[in-house]
C-alpha cells in the first residue's frame, strides 16, 4: 500500500519514471546496454519555447534573499500546543524553530530566512500548512480559521501567502477533478478520447489561473514560482533546466527542482538504465556551478530512485558524483552523511539500531534481537494494509518452520491508534515480536529506514546486515530453505 505524502507527493516516494534519448554509456556507469539516440523528428519543436512558459523573474525577485521577519500569528486551537516552523528542501523540511500557542496565538519573533517556500505544523508533521517567507515582507501574520492547518487561512499583510493560499485552492480543485477524470478512463470506452481532451484542457486552465497570479502579483517569490512550473523548452533535454538560475538559492527552497526532475525522467526515455543516466548527467552539469543547489538535487534524484527500488542508478549517483574524489571535491560533508544513510539501507549493509516499546511491554532492541538469533525479518506493515492482509497470513507458517532453528520477525507497525494495533496483532495471530511508535508515517524509525510503503522487507543476519530485500512472504522462505537446512 502505497504512502499519501503532502500534495501526494507530488512525489509519494519521489517516483522517478523514465527519460529518454539516452547517450552512450560511460566506463563508470550500471552494466546496461547502449541505447542509440535518434535524431529528432522536428528539430524546429525542441528550440521552440513553449506556449505554456511565463518568465516569473523580475529585478525585483531575481535571486535570493537573506534577512529577518517576524513570523506569527492565530490557529483556533482552545488547547494549545507546540508550534513548529520548517525549511524547505525540496521534499525535506530542517526545523527552524519552535514556539508554543497560548490563547489561540503564537509568536516565532524575528527569524533570519531567505526566500523560498516555509512549513508550519501544530503538534506534529500531519497537521501543516506550507508557507512563503521573503525578506521583502518582514512581517507575516497568519491567520488559520481551524485547528486543521491546511483548511481555512489567510495572512491579510502578505502579498506572498495571499497570492499562495489562492493558489493552492485553485490546484487542489484541478487536481481533483484531474483525478476523477482519470478514475472514470479506464471504463471509458470509445468516450476515451474526449475523456484525454478534458484532462488536457483541465491542465491548460490551472496554467491560465498560474498565468494570471503571476500578472497580479508581480515581482513576488511565488510569481517566480510559478513560471518554473511549465519549462521553457519542454521538448529539448539539453535546455530542459535552462529557464531555472543554477546560482538561485531559492530554487532549493521549493518543489520546482524536484518537479523538474521528475519530468524530466518521466519525459525523455522509456525507463532504460542508460536513458536514466543521461538525465542525471545532464541534471549535474546544469547544477555543477552552485554546490548549494548541486548537493540538494543529487539528494533528490538519489532518494528518488532509491525508493523506486533502482540502487543501480543510486551506485552511480554515489560513486560518479558524491563520493568520488574529483567529481565530489566540492561538495560538503552534509551530503556525504545524508547519502550514508540510504547506502546502510543497501544490500551488504547494517541499517541503523533502533529500540522500541512492544505491543506486550518491553522494549525490544534490533541488533540485540539479531544476534540472538540466525535470521531477523523486520516488516513494516500496518492495520489498514489491504496487501499486508494478504502477505501476514503466509509469513506464520513460515515462522512456525524456521522459528525453532533461529529465525525471528519483528513487526514495525505504522499504525497511530494503540487498539487498532493490538486487535491486528490478536485478529492476525502474529506471535512474532511487534513494535510500533504510533506515529504512522511520521514515526522516526520510518524515516530512518525510507519506507514508502507497506508492507517494506528488510532480512538481517545475526550481525544485523542485510541479506536480502524480498518484496514477498515466499523470497523469504525459499531464501531460509537454503540457509537453514
Amino acid at each position: 500500500m502505497k504512502m499519501i505524502s503532502f500534495a501526494t507527493i507530488l512525489m509519494t516516494g519521489a517516483a522517478l519514471l523514465a527519460c529518454g534519448d539516452a547517450a552512450t554509456k560511460t566506463d563508470k556507469s550500471p552494466s546496461t546496454k547502449t541505447k542509440t539516440v535518434e535524431p529528432a523528428a522536428d528539430a524546429a519543436q525542441e528550440t521552440e519555447v513553449s506556449a505554456l512558459y511565463k518568465s516569473g523573474v523580475t529585478d525585483a525577485n531575481r535571486g535570493d534573499k537573506t534577512g529577518m521577519v517576524r513570523i506569527h500569528g492565530t490557529i483556533n486551537q482552545p488547547a494549545g500546543g507546540e508550534v513548529t516552523l520548517y525549511e524547505t528542501e525540496g521534499r525535506n523540511t530542517i526545523e527552524v524553530a519552535k514556539t508554543r500557542l497560548s490563547n489561540r496565538a503564537f509568536d516565532f519573533g524575528e527569524i533570519e530566512v531567505s526566500r523560498g517556500f516555509y512549513k508550519i505544523s501544530l503538534n506534529g508533521d500531519t497537521n501543516a500548512s506550507d508557507i512563503i517567507l521573503n525578506p521583502d515582507e518582514p512581517d507575516v501574520e497568519l491567520t488559520f480559521n481551524s485547528s486543521r492547518l491546511s483548511a481555512n487561512k489567510s495572512a491579510a499583510g502578505s502579498k506572498e501567502n495571499t497570492a499562495w493560499f489562492a493558489y493552492q485552492s485553485k490546484e487542489n480543485m484541478n487536481n481533483s477533478e484531474v483525478r476523477k477524470l482519470r478514475s472514470s478512463i479506464k471504463d471509458a470506452g470509445a468516450f476515451r478520447a474526449r475523456i484525454e481532451e478534458q484532462i488536457k484542457q483541465k491542465q491548460l486552465e490551472l496554467v491560465d489561473q498560474q498565468h494570471a497570479l503571476m500578472v497580479q502579483y508581480p515581482d513576488t517569490y511565488l510569481a517566480k514560482y510559478l513560471g518554473w512550473k511549465n519549462p521553457k523548452y519542454p521538448s529539448n533535454q539539453g535546455r530542459f533546466f535552462e529557464d531555472i538560475d543554477p546560482l538561485d538559492n531559492s530554487a532549493v527552497r521549493s518543489f520546482a527542482i524536484s518537479d523538474r526532475v521528475q519530468n524530466m525522467m518521466r519525459t525523455f526515455s522509456g525507463g532504460t538504465d542508460s536513458g536514466f543516466l543521461a538525465c542525471i548527467d545532464l541534471v549535474k552539469a546544469h547544477f555543477e556551478p552552485n554546490p548549494i543547489a548541486l548537493e540538494s538535487v543529487l539528494y533528490t534524484m538519489l532518494d528518488g530512485f532509491y525508493n523506486t527500488g533502482k540502487e543501480t542508478i543510486c551506485q552511480y549517483i554515489l560513486d560518479n558524483y558524491i563520493f568520488d574524489e574529483d567529481c565530489g571535491a566540492d561538495l560538503s560533508d552534509a551530503i556525504r552523511i545524508r547519502a550514508q544513510g540510504i547506502i546502510n539501507l543497501q544490500l551488504g549493509k547494517t541499517p541503523p539500531n533502533f529500540q522500541i516499546d512492544k505491543w506486550d511491554g518491553g522494549t525490544l532492541d534490533l541488533y540485540e534481537t539479531c544476534a540472538q538469533n540466525e535470521y531477523t525479518l523486520l516488516m513494516f506493515w500496518a492495520s489498514w494494509c489491504h496487501k499486508c492482509e494478504q502477505e501476514i497470513p503466509n509469513l506464520g507458517p513460515v515462522y512456525t518452520k524456521y522459528g525453532y532453528k533461529g529465525f525471528e520477525i519483528v513487526g514495525v507497525s505504522l499504525d497511530q491508534v494503540r487498539n487498532t494495533w493490538e486487535k491486528a496483532i490478536n485478529d492476525n495471530g502474529m506471535t512474532w515480536q511487534n513494535v510500533s511508535q504510533l506515529q504512522a508515517w511520521n514515526s522516526p524509525v520510518v524515516s530512518e529506514y525510507k519506507v514508502t510503503a507497506t508492507p517494506t522487507y528488510f532480512l538481517l543476519d545475526k550481525t544485523g546486515k542485510i541479506v536480502l530485500k524480498p518484496k514477498r512472504y515466499f523470497q523469504v522462505d525459499k531464501f531460509l530453505s537454503e540457509m537453514l537446512k
